[in-house]
């Protein structure tokens, strides 16, 4: 790791959740902090290392077996250019190869980040290697990872660099960002990272409202409207409660949260629902993009598949193929987590 010579700020989160204990529970407090030399335990594997292992197994199967158009790769910017000036805005996630998905989604957040910071120069990078490698290899599109595009951003003479995630919780994937990110202390003057989608209160009532807004032509008391995310096994996964808390204590009783790979299950939410006098499930992403888990766990034919589940119990099903980040509410809330990180930097 390169010894930190110069200020390297990070937004609340980093130093509540994601450098002391890789994830994130309650409201955070705010301010800013210098990160560590070293934030994260070397040579170990959580839980959620090996979800996100799990993750790209997934991503590698669906690249190996894929016979389905996922829309026109030339309608989405990778972002990747030169010529980035001296401050630069870095937009960091997962990522996804749906093409369409991640133009209306990733592509719609890095827009509202270039309309909100139009003195700064918004670039793209991605975290799964193997969604980048299947993007460049099928539709000839090359996206940076973390570490090309911070050696892009030191190579452009870039000064003050400000890094905003679009993950969804304050997990171990966020903390890499943050160690990755601390690697490079001396190539820029000041670095920040914002916060995930899901970090303080105002955010799960933001994001809430985003979701019921958007839901809201379905909200006629005979419809469950339940929402699914990818879930984890490690601690960060406390998020999808806090969201069905925070949906009941506004009233929302006809929503409910699941997940595809932790607790709540689809049987937990199928179970939710048969509890009360629904004729109508609604089902909807907790996930920023719509990729393999919405388009397949969620709405596809397959025996295992949320959708053939709710209809064999008997409901009238209706999928919302929609990610989170195609809501104006959540990409404005990015904005803000940029933002409060840009604000540190004092520049």
């Amino acid at each position: 790791m390169r010894q930190g010579k110069l200020a390297v700020l990070f937004a609340s989160a980093v130093l509540a959740a994601g450098i002391m204990a890789g994830c994130g529970s309650g409201q955070q407090e705010t301010g800013t902090a210098s990160v560590p030399e070293e934030t994260a335990a070397e040579g170990t594997e959580t839980e959620e290392e090996m979800d996100l292992a799990e993750m790209d197994t997934a991503v590698q199967t669906e690249t190996e077996e894929e016979n389905y158009n996922t829309g026109d790769a030339s309608l989405d910017d990778p972002r990747n250019g030169d010529g980035i000036g001296e401050t630069e805005l870095l937009a960091v996630s997962f990522g996804t190869s749906y093409n369409d998905s991640r133009r209306l989604t990733i592509g719609a957040v890095e827009e509202a980040m270039e309309e909100a910071f139009p003195d700064y120069s918004v670039r793209r990078a991605f975290t799964s290697q193997i969604i980048i490698d299947h993007i460049k290899s099928r539709d000839g599109v090359a996206i940076d990872n973390v570490r090309e595009a911070l050696d892009r951003a030191a190579d452009n003479g870039v000064k003050n660099l400000v890094i905003q995630p679009t993950h969804l919780m304050n997990g171990l994937e966020y903390t890499d960002l943050v160690n990755e990110a601390a690697e490079y202390a001396d190539a820029f003057e000041k670095i920040a990272v914002g916060e995930p989608l899901l970090t303080s209160e105002e955010d799960f009532q933001a994001v809430m409202k985003a979701v019921t807004d958007a839901t809201a032509e379905y909200d006629d008391g005979e419809t469950a409207i339940c929402l699914m995310g990818h879930g984890t096994e490690a601690e960060s996964n406390q998020v999808y409660a806090r969201m069905q808390e925070t949906l009941a204590n506004a009233g929302f009783d006809n929503y409910f949260v699941g997940t595809v790979e932790a607790e709540p299950a689809l049987e937990d939410v199928l179970e939710a629902v048969q509890a009360g006098a629904y004729k109508r499930a609604v089902l909807m992403p907790l996930m920023v993009v719509a990729g393999d888990h919405a388009n397949n766990d969620m709405a596809g034919d397959e025996e295992d598949s949320w959708k053939t589940a709710f209809e064999n119990a008997g409901y009238e099903v209706v999928c919302l193929v929609k990610g989170l980040g195609e809501l104006e509410a959540v990409q404005q809330l990015f904005v803000e987590h940029a933002q409060a990180a840009a604000d540190s930097l004092e520049l």
